[in-house]
Formats: C-alpha cells, sequence, structure tokens
C-alpha cells in the first residue's frame, strides 16, 4: 500500500494510528507540537500545515475507504486560539475566546459547520461552543455518558463533564 501520509513524524504517526485502529485500539493520540508560533508566522505555518494537511487527509480517506469511519472519531484541536492579529515579531500570541477544531467521522455528519466568529477573528458571532461541549458531545460519540459521576478514592462524586452539553446538531 502507497503511504499517502508523507514520511515526517506526524505522518507516520497518523499512519501508525490508522494501523492501531485496525487492530482494534480504541483511543489513539498523535500529536504534533511546534504551533506556538510567537514570531515569524508568516515562515513557520505553511511548512507545519502542509505535513498536518497530508496526513490527516490521509487518516480520514483512509479510514473512510475501509469502512472504519463511521465508527472512528478523529478529533483535531489545540489547547488555545490564536490573536487576531500578529504581534511585532510577526506571529501571533494566545487568544482563548476563539479557536478552530475539526471533527471528523463517528457518526458525525460530513461537511458540517458549527458557529462562526466576527469578521476579525476576536469574538465568537453565531454558535459558541465551550471546551465543556467538545468534551461531552466526544464522550457522547464514544457511547459515555456525559452526565455521569466518578468517585474519588476517597468517594467523593466528580462530574465527567460539568456543564458541558451535547453539540446534537453535528451528529448524522
Amino acid at each position: 500500500m502507497k503511504n499517502n501520509y508523507g514520511k515526517r513524524p506526524f505522518g507516520m504517526g497518523c499512519l501508525l494510528a490508522r494501523r492501531l485502529v485496525q487492530g482494534g485500539v480504541r483511543y489513539v493520540v498523535v500529536e504534533r507540537g511546534g504551533f506556538d508560533m510567537h514570531q515569524q508566522i508568516g515562515n513557520a505555518m505553511p511548512p507545519a500545515l502542509g505535513d498536518v494537511d497530508q496526513a490527516l487527509a490521509a487518516l480520514v480517506a483512509d479510514l473512510d475507504s475501509q469502512g472504519m469511519l463511521d465508527r472512528t472519531l478523529v478529533l483535531v484541536t489545540s489547547e488555545f486560539g490564536r490573536t487576531p492579529r500578529q504581534n511585532g515579531d510577526g506571529g501571533r500570541d494566545h487568544w482563548p475566546r476563539v479557536f478552530s477544531l475539526a471533527l471528523a467521522g463517528g457518526g458525525l455528519k460530513r461537511g458540517f459547520v458549527l458557529g462562526s466568529s466576527d469578521s476579525n477573528g476576536a469574538d465568537p458571532a453565531t454558535d459558541p461552543v465551550h471546551p465543556a461541549d467538545i468534551a461531552a458531545t466526544v464522550f457522547t460519540a464514544m457511547g459515555l455518558d456525559p452526565s455521569k459521576k466518578l468517585l474519588s478514592p476517597g468517594d467523593r462524586p466528580i462530574d465527567l463533564v460539568r456543564d458541558g452539553r451535547v453539540l446534537t446538531e453535528i451528529f448524522a
């Protein structure tokens, strides 16, 4: 089989993830660090995104062609967004008010977009989604009840997800 994932570490990680899923592994994480670009983002971002684009496209296409996409959830996210404008060093700083993520497979609608930002990318404009909503939705897609309470070693109840709503509108 031809390797469409690329020879860089993230591509190889996505290829390994696909093979692990084929083998029955239920949870796989592939990390691609290096996006904390506080300077010269215009030079650094294109090659970094090229690696990600190639590998994720190959992963989703492979899972789909092998009939595994509908039962495999692919989630792409980061820990926060980036400032709407470049700083004085030609980079972007941390911005918690707006960020993007992508979900594929796992029983979700294909090609569906939920929410938008204002024209500057500074604030949510429509359908704001919070991290707890993502957690509740991902747990639901995995067949887990996000309202479940876990017990700590001292028998204190801990919410699996607190105050998150399941984004039912993204499910097929």
